[in-house]
């Protein structure tokens, strides 16, 4: 299996498993910095980590990221309509 590293050396095996990648990236970037991090830095190690990729990769992590970004909105969307609907008086 290939693997790619971070700027601190840290590897990550590019087995699809997207929360690895983002559980690394919080451990690297925002642990290490105690949660000090900008915008830019987490910005700047996910352009290292996607330039080591190839475009195969990038399809295959982009796919699963638009996939896990989908099911987290239209649960935000539920959970909202169903604050709302607690919310309205019964009849």
């Amino acid at each position: 299996m290939r693997t790619i590293k971070t700027t601190t050396g840290a590897e990550i095996a590019l087995d699809g498993d997207l929360l690895a990648v983002m559980e690394i990236l919080y451990r690297e970037v925002t642990a290490r910095q105690e949660l000090e991090r900008s915008f830019e830095d987490m910005i700047r190690e996910i352009q290292h980590l996607i330039g080591q990729m190839t475009d195969e990769e990038r399809r295959a992590y982009l796919t699963e990221s638009l996939f896990l970004n989908t099911v987290k909105y239209e649960n935000d969307r539920l959970e909202s309509y169903m604050r709302k609907l607690a919310r309205e008086p019964k009849s």
